[in-house]
């Protein structure tokens, strides 16, 4: 008799399951996709503005659940880190990918801390830490939290899809305060800066028909916080969208699809990959009317080696009319290719 493969379970996103805390802040095992991802803007003390993006990838694979191998990869655990430098003219970038487990890897269940060898982000009782040692640069970030938790769509359900199983739960920390360093090819520079926090976990983030997304995370400068996205469908038609908007009074403005609009201004195309990504963006949320700037248009991210995407992914400005209200990060997927989640 041959063993039948007993394939995974992957818990649902479901409405009216509050989400608690410090318990949500840590690893959901049971979801076959999360993320835990911090991009930001930082200034040298020499004047230079840059732009970071750090995220943790968890994914629970297709594979037999009873495999009792330690070897099995049933968690695999990936990692992204960028800097976007104006001088270099691209990114500075490096990926992981492990199996957890075996001390190498990990993402802890009950509050942050998600690691894979020297690169680790974690929360404790006063702030969040992020070190990381990559190849030819590294981050010693300390994140301090100065507002409270932002709850994304329904109470911390996310729709992503005309059908209520496309869902995440989402929550943001937007504004937090960045001290710290980080080095360049051996040299390094004292930082100070502001960040955004997001985290998202999921098991069916996409619907059949979507190709992948445009999201924008924008820390305003009276203290609001903008977080919009869309999905797109093959032809570049928006399947679904949504936000938030908190100002700084706290009012929450809960963002429906009509409410959000991206039209593309000027493009960019890669001279590695050849693809061509919207750099520039006017985005319309409710009554309001942003343009984006990128602070550089070569912030194309290449992780093939880990998740085998393409996309790009970058800090950017923001106006409104035509002037400077906030800083921000915005990630185009699926440009080159349909995105397809680990």
């Amino acid at each position: 008799m041959v063993a039948v493969a007993a394939p995974p379970s992957y818990a649902p996103v479901t409405a009216n399951q509050p989400l608690v805390f410090p318990l949500d802040y840590g690893s959901h095992p049971q979801f076959r996709t999360e993320w835990w991802y911090v991009t930001g803007w930082l200034s040298t003390a020499h004047g230079e503005s840059l732009g970071f993006q750090i995220t943790f990838f968890r994914t629970k694979p297709d594979i037999d659940e009873n495999n009792p191998s330690a070897f099995a990869p049933h968690q695999l655990l990936v990692a992204h880190c960028a800097i976007s430098d104006p001088k270099r003219g691209r990114l500075w970038q490096d990926q992981r990918i492990r199996r957890a487990g075996l001390g190498l890897a990990e993402a802890a269940t009950g509050d942050t801390h998600v690691w894979i060898d020297r690169w680790a982000l974690e929360r404790n009782a006063t702030a969040y830490t992020a070190k990381i040692d990559a190849e030819d640069f590294s981050f010693d970030l300390t994140l301090f939290e100065t507002q409270a938790v932002l709850l994304n769509g329904d109470s911390g359900v996310s729709r992503k899809g005309p059908l209520h199983e496309a869902a995440s739960y989402y929550y943001s920390l937007p504004h937090m305060r960045v001290t710290g360093a980080i080095a360049r090819q051996g040299s390094t520079d004292r930082v100070t800066g502001e960040a955004w926090f997001d985290h998202e976990w999921s098991s069916q983030y996409l619907d059949s028909q979507a190709v992948g997304w445009d999201w924008i995370g924008v820390n305003l400068d009276d203290g609001a916080a903008l977080m919009a996205f869309r999905i797109r469908g093959a032809q570049g038609e928006q399947r679904w969208a949504g936000g938030t908007l908190r100002s700084s009074d706290g009012h929450m403005q809960i963002l429906e699809p009509a409410d959000v609009e991206f039209r593309a201004g000027r493009r960019w195309t890669s001279p590695r990959t050849q693809t061509t990504y919207p750099v520039q963006w006017q985005l319309r949320v409710g009554t309001r009317e942003f343009e984006l700037e990128p602070l550089l248009d070569d912030q194309e991210n290449d992780t093939r080696l880990s998740t085998g995407a393409i996309y790009w992914e970058g800090a950017v400005r923001a106006y409104e009319q035509r002037r400077l209200v906030g800083h921000g990060y915005l990630e185009l997927t699926g440009y080159g290719e349909r995105l397809r989640l680990r």
